[in-house]
């Protein structure tokens, strides 16, 4: 039986693609070797094939890359602002320092003591699709709809998400 939720219902995946109405709650933690890059402009940011994807019931995965991905420079501690995810732990915030010297606040994020199911992203870092460019095997990934979340959208993955408007109930 297909998910409705108000006038969303879940989208059947094609072949090759994944339902996030399939991912279960509480979250799953899976290591991926497929390239991520971030990047502004034409500058390049962060590169890995050593991420890691959260998957959870009704969001497009949540990337987190090792800190060496980054270059040097690149992150640098933001000031105040934190949070608390239920299943990850205490989140600390990361500006993003840009090639011409701007500074993008709280576009990333990480968890420096997650809870013991996530220990493996211990000090990775996330960032918001929503002013940078991620980049997953070649593919320009959306940000995940509304502003509070940071999953990424890529044409591997189908919804319908959270986030939109009339969707924080779900």
């Amino acid at each position: 039986m297909p998910l409705r939720s108000g006038r969303h219902e879940r989208v059947e995946p094609g072949p090759g693609q994944e339902s996030v109405w399939d991912y279960p709650r509480p979250p799953l933690l899976v290591r991926s070797s497929r390239l991520v890059e971030i990047r502004v402009g034409d500058t390049l940011l962060a590169t890995t094939s050593d991420a890691y994807r959260v998957l959870e019931t009704s969001h497009p995965p949540t990337w987190y890359l090792p800190p060496n991905a980054f270059h040097d420079g690149v992150l640098k501690p933001a000031g105040g602002r934190g949070s608390i995810c239920e299943w990850k732990g205490a989140a600390v915030y990361w500006d993003v320092v840009l090639p011409d010297g701007g500074v993008l606040p709280s576009e990333a994020w990480s968890y420096p003591r997650p809870s013991s199911t996530f220990v493996p992203i211990t000090d990775h870092v996330a960032v918001y699709a929503r002013t940078l460019t991620c980049v997953v095997d070649g593919e320009r990934v959306r940000p995940q709809p509304g502003g509070f979340y940071g999953g990424w959208v890529t044409d591997d993955v189908v919804g319908p998400f959270k986030g939109a408007p009339g969707t924080m109930g779900w």
